[in-house]
């Protein structure tokens, strides 16, 4: 692997993982692509090393720089390991995941999920201009992950381009939490963090009111780059005068409403008290809907959420190409609205935008029905059988239990739900059959069924006895 000051030479080894190369490298440390042996997956490793306060010794250890730099190294450690801990405990599925965090060579590591696709900027280059459609089903995850990290009182800090990776399913990841930071008051001291043309201006100086907000200015300047294809003016130049042309102006004439466009502007005002101060709002404004006190959804809202029909007007076709029939994504929605009301077509609507089959659909929206049993049976109804789906050509793809069987024995999948059943119940049947139409081996199915075990320690434990036993068949 090329060489980087101060990083750890390949075939290192820290527990079971093995450093293979470098990722990356900033301010605070390095990222390694590295093997875990126990379950020979790929992973991404951080590793906590700020270049202005500490220094590899020849051990291998870092050891921070005499004086005030110890200090500075100490406290810094001290944060990165209590971000990773709170960064462990979200799930959501387009918030790269970490998956462990220990204490190493006098520093701190963090064990990410290895997204293997494209950075955004590859990916979009030959997709311009996108349609609205395809745009909103891009961002509107992104935003439902990016709202779970305000919810747990985290900022971001470094939203843009660079640090929002494409799956090969096609479903974004938000990447990069280097330089996250706890809010715990709206006039805490935080440390300036700036990517030009990106960063808010609260974000240049430490006493910056940085909120949910100062994010949301990030975002816009991501979606104004997707839109326009150039980036947005830095933020410092536009304080006295604004010489950035807006949204509605520089994507005019590009098929898109100009509500939308004047959404990105709003999140992109110079001013932070004049932006949407939270997830929440700046979503109800692309979704040109108005807060709803009593959870009913206006038919205007609604038309909004439908899908792109190109060419097939029996479909509903989304971010993932795939063309979900429309009588069976009403089926699911009338039948979530048994547990959840009206804004259930919404709910539903919005996820099929990124769902490949109507049991995916089904299993995405499950989460909203607050009963275990009513929602194991809500996917059980969706998810026997054989779905049919159709890709934009209109040629007919079923999705079925053959592709599994065909990585997966009986005997596998009788293993792997017997022993989640002992943690999660009836319903590990509907997750092992999930997870085995995502995962390529023995060994990474284990892995994505041990996401719902809520314990650490349970969950690492099962992952080390189901491989052991996995390894024997």
């Amino acid at each position: 692997m090329p060489e980087v000051a101060n990083a750890l030479p390949r075939g290192y080894a820290l527990h079971e993982y093995r450093i293979e190369s470098v990722l990356g490298a900033g301010g605070f440390g390095l990222t390694y692509l590295a093997t875990d042996s126990n379950l020979s997956l790929k992973v991404a490793l951080k590793e906590y090393l700020p270049g202005d306060f500490a220094s590899r010794a020849e051990d291998s250890t870092v050891q921070p720089k005499p004086g005030e730099a110890a200090e500075s190294f100490q406290w810094g450690l001290q944060r990165f390991m209590s971000e990773a801990k709170t960064l462990a405990s979200f799930r959501h599925p387009n918030i790269v995941r970490v998956m462990r965090f220990f204490e190493a060579n006098r520093t701190g590591y963090m064990v990410m999920e290895f997204v293997e696709g494209k950075p955004l900027p590859d990916w979009i280059g030959p997709r311009r201009p996108l349609p609205q459609q395809t745009l909103q089903a891009l961002v509107a995850p992104l935003l439902d992950g990016l709202e779970v990290i305000h919810k747990a009182g985290y900022l971001h800090r470094d939203i843009k381009p660079a640090n929002i990776f494409m799956r090969e399913d096609g479903s974004p990841v938000l990447l990069d939490f280097g330089s996250a930071r706890e809010l715990k008051g709206g006039n805490q001291e935080l440390t300036a963090v700036v990517s030009p043309g990106y960063a808010p201006l609260e974000q240049y100086h430490t006493q910056g009111r940085q909120g949910a907000w100062s994010d949301l200015y990030a975002f816009g300047g991501v979606m104004y780059w997707m839109l326009t294809g150039n980036k947005p003016v830095e933020a410092a130049a536009r304080v006295r005068q604004d010489i950035m042309a807006p949204a509605v102006k520089a994507a005019e004439g590009r098929g898109y409403a100009l509500e939308f466009l004047g959404a990105v502007d709003w999140a992109l005002k110079p001013n932070d008290e004049e932006r949407p101060q939270s997830v929440a709002e700046f979503k109800r404004r692309l979704a040109g809907m108005q807060p709803a006190s009593d959870r009913t959804v206006p038919a205007a809202a609604l038309e909004k959420t439908v899908l792109a029909k190109p060419g097939d007007p029996g479909g509903m076709t989304g971010l993932t190409g795939v063309v979900l029939d429309r009588e069976q994504v009403k089926r699911v929605e009338a039948d979530m609205s048994k547990h959840i009301g009206p804004i259930a077509a919404v709910v539903v609507r919005n996820a099929a935008k990124n769902a490949l089959s109507i049991p995916a659909l089904a299993e995405a929206v499950a989460g909203e029905i607050a009963d275990q049993k009513a929602r194991s049976a809500f996917i059980k109804k969706f998810t026997s059988g054989e779905t049919t789906t159709r890709p934009p050509s209109g040629a007919t793809q079923k999705v079925s239990d053959a592709s599994i069987s065909q990585k997966f024995t009986a005997e596998v999948l009788h293993r792997a739900e017997t022993a989640l059943a002992q943690h999660i119940g009836a319903i590990a049947k509907v997750v092992v059959k999930r997870a085995a139409a995502k995962a390529r081996d023995e060994s990474e199915l284990y892995l994505l069924i041990s996401d719902e075990i809520k314990d650490p320690a349970e969950r690492k434990s099962f992952i080390r006895r189901a491989i052991s036993v996995s390894g024997k068949g």
